[in-house]
């Protein structure tokens, strides 16, 4: 196997290596493998998952990860489990739990078979040996003959791990079901050869408990390996759901990781689109569903941009690729979750320090239970039986699923809705978000602007065609959505030099022939802060857009010095004035009234923050709902913003999707990434939303919020479950066969109500219906 170093974020930083895992049985054997990967040399962090059966170790940089990788497969190995091979390519995320689900069903084969074997056999066993009148001469022997090979061989995956542990002197949850079910058979069995010896008077034998333990311990296993497997189904999915092949224009069909960035193929009505690309000819309704979330398929046409793995229902496209592999968006969105599946939220720390020394308290509480019987006169099979309780009920399997397990279903269930979680951090951080701080532009409002009107003052036409096509040759130069929505209104152009952009205040350049007797001028657009002067007849204008919740957009021209084309030195440095006004609009999101409202169900105030002006932003409020309004925010100060929101106390959540929302998306106790936005605001955020709905934020708050829910339900009942058993079992209340039905119905509970976040549906479904 190849393992699969990740990329570090800064230069210098750890370097995460990863491998899968496969011989886990609990939680315990985790934090073994944990153990022995931290005393490595060259580790900094270990981590590994129980849930997702995987091992993540970050370097301190002093060694190799390729090397680092084989020393942790060594370490593994030694300490009695697997490391699966995988091919180290574009789909290894998919061959991984490909390999997991197959790890799975076998898992669950070997389980059904040993409980089988196991329930076939105690059945009888348990007749013989609760039932006076089945009791013939010699009956012990027989229930020695029956219950060996369920504590045996039915019951080795547990004696397995036992002994891998106890080889590198740890104590996993298994030695406890070891530890109960062979004293059992070893105590009988030295009773009934004492005593046909004549050596020791008759007494009870518990043949019938081990192998009750074992067969209710089996059940268990795989009714939670049953149970668990479906929650990495969303994820799986999400893996696997690609075209095996493609079709490329010329009609050759060809295996899908055969494509490179600029190939053609063509994907018919029905099919699974091979990559992601942009559309070169052809129309088509695509279900996006699998990465959106969103049940309603988008119409695309040429230009438009489509991801692998979703299917163009009702037409033929021809596609042009433009990521393939591991660097398409579904690989990304697959890689993210199982990011966010192997590391471990800050609640699970208290777990995995109770883990690594529960096992030793309990064989402790065990010996003492024992020697408290003994010493108040009870009889030896007494004292024996409370012990063994003990030993079986303290099993906290429930404990180490009970982070993991929710974990693993709410981040899977997320990406089926198109929300994506960066790591299990984020969802504690929604816990006691306040404050929800919402950009206007591409979050709230669609993002796409169109020019409404464009005017010049005091100008004739053809004077005033010449200014604004200068104006769209300079706005060619900017991706700002108002820039790229006035230079696609006019089709003129003008060479321009010397182009830059003031930050959240516009943008400059030198243009050829607009300035006076057709000398050049550096033309400014952007917003009334860049002018000195602004005549009434602009300022109406600008004010009557405004009130109408549009943009006014000002420009203007000054002169250059001789010589100076494309410098931007000036000879003299004139008022600046406003000689042109041009209005564009940005039209609100359906769905985004429907957000707001249900941010205020969530319980979060809700503040709109823009760079755009106060009074179109006021409209976009008012249409939506939103009382508190920050506007004419230049991009550096919007994590300002935010910081002055957390002083007075507010935990700050932030949605943006551009660029200069990446500053305070970071700043911000939680961030909200929208995924139709720039990679450098999902890089800076906690949460990504893929769609542009921004109803999906709710459903990711919401969501995170009942997976944290969940994982605090998981480790309340599990730490419950034990506090107070293990006492009953200790003062001789629990038989050990009903504390081994006990142990495996706590660890069914935690299974089942991790189980329950698949069917979260969010605030998107909930309006559908």
């Amino acid at each position: 196997m190849t393992a699969t170093p990740e990329l570090a974020p800064d230069a210098g930083s750890a370097l995460p290596v990863t491998l899968s895992v496969e011989g886990m049985t609990c939680s315990s054997c985790a934090a073994t493998i944990q153990g022995g990967l931290s005393r490595l040399d060259g580790v900094a962090d270990a981590t590994v998952n129980f849930a997702t059966r995987r091992a993540t170790v970050r370097t301190d940089g002093t060694i190799d990860p390729e090397a680092l990788a084989d020393m942790m497969r060594a370490t593994i190995l030694e300490l009695g489990y697997q490391v699966p091979e995988q091919e180290a390519d574009g789909d290894a995320l998919a061959q991984e739990h490909a390999q997991h689900a197959a790890a799975d069903a076998a898992r669950i084969a070997d389980f059904r078979r040993r409980f089988t074997v196991a329930a076939v056999l105690t059945v009888p066993l348990m007749a013989i040996s609760m039932i006076p009148a089945l009791q013939f001469t010699g009956w012990e022997w027989a229930a020695l003959a029956l219950a060996t090979p369920v504590v045996g061989w039915a019951g080795w995956p547990f004696h397995r791990a036992t002994i891998g542990a106890a080889r590198h002197r740890a104590t996993t949850m298994d030695t406890l079901v070891t530890l109960g079910t062979t004293a059992a058979w070893t105590w009988s069995t030295v009773v009934i050869v004492a005593h046909a010896t004549g050596a020791l008077a008759h007494t009870h034998v518990y043949f019938e408990t081990g192998a009750v333990i074992v067969t209710l311990i089996l059940l268990g296993k795989w009714m939670e390996v049953r149970s668990s497997a479906r929650a990495g189904d969303a994820i799986r999915a999400l893996s696997s759901r690609q075209a095996s092949t493609a079709t490329l224009e010329d009609g050759t069909v060809i295996e899908r990781s055969a494509l490179v960035v600029g190939m053609r193929f063509v994907t018919r009505p029905g099919e699974i689109i091979a990559t992601d690309g942009t559309v070169v000819d052809g129309e088509a309704a695509v279900d996006a569903s699998l990465v959106t979330g969103e049940s309603v398929p988008v119409r695309v046409a040429v230009g438009g941009e489509v991801v692998g793995g979703t299917v163009a229902t009702d037409g033929a496209l021809t596609i042009e690729a433009t990521r393939v592999g591991s660097e398409t968006m579904l690989a990304q969105i697959a890689r993210m979750v199982d990011q966010a599946q192997t590391g471990r939220a800050k609640v699970q720390r208290l777990a995995d320090r109770v883990a690594r020394i529960f096992v030793p308290a309990v064989i402790g509480l065990s010996l003492l239970t024992l020697a408290g019987w003994l010493v108040t006169g009870h009889g030896v099979a007494d004292a024996f039986t409370a012990a063994v309780a003990v030993l079986i009920i303290s099993c906290p399997c429930a404990l180490g699923l009970a982070t993991p397990l929710a974990i693993m279903v709410g981040t899977g269930r997320g990406a089926q809705l198109g929300v994506l979680v960066k790591g299990p951090e984020a969802l504690e951080d929604t816990r006691e978000v306040t404050t929800i701080v919402l950009d206007k532009t591409g979050t709230v409002t669609e993002g796409r602007m169109t020019l409404v009107s464009a005017s010049a003052a005091g100008a004739d036409q053809v004077e005033a065609d010449a200014l604004l096509d200068a104006v769209a040759s300079v706005e060619a130069r900017s991706e700002h959505p108002i820039a790229q929505a006035i230079a696609a209104a006019r089709a003129g152009r003008l060479p321009v030099k010397g182009f830059r952009a003031l930050a959240g205040s516009g943008v400059v350049a030198t243009v050829r022939g607009v300035g006076a007797d057709g000398a050049n001028a550096e033309v400014t657009v952007g917003s009334r802060r860049l002018f000195d002067d602004v005549p009434d007849e602009i300022e109406d204008v600008a004010r009557a857009a405004e009130r109408e919740g549009r943009t006014a957009v000002l420009a203007g021209r000054s002169p250059v010095a001789v010589g100076g084309v494309g410098t931007g030195a000036l000879a003299v440095r004139p008022p600046l004035v406003a000689e042109a006004v041009l209005v564009v609009s940005d039209v609100v999101k359906p769905t985004s009234r429907e957000a707001v409202s249900a941010f205020r169900e969530l319980g979060l105030d809700v503040v709109l923050l823009t760079g755009d002006n106060a009074r179109a932003a006021q409209a976009v409020a008012d249409e939506v709902g939103i009382e508190r309004v920050i506007a004419e925010v230049l991009p550096a100060d919007k994590a300002e913003v935010v910081r002055s929101l957390q002083a007075e106390g507010a935990r700050v959540a932030m949605v943006g999707d551009g660029i200069n929302d990446a500053p305070a998306l970071a700043q911000a106790d939680l961030g909200l990434a929208v995924g139709t936005g720039t990679d450098v605001a999902r890089e800076a955020s906690d949460l990504t939303i893929v769609s542009g709905d921004l109803r999906a934020a709710a459903d990711a708050i919401a969501l995170s919020r009942r997976t944290l829910g969940t994982i605090r339900g998981n480790l309340f009942w599990a730490f419950a479950y034990n506090s107070a058993a293990i006492p009953l079992a200790a003062f001789g209340v629990l038989d050990p066969m009903i504390a081994a039905a006990a142990m495996g119905a706590s660890s069914l509970f935690v299974v089942g109500n991790s189980l329950r976040l698949r069917g979260f549906a969010g605030y998107r479904s909930a309006s559908r219906g």
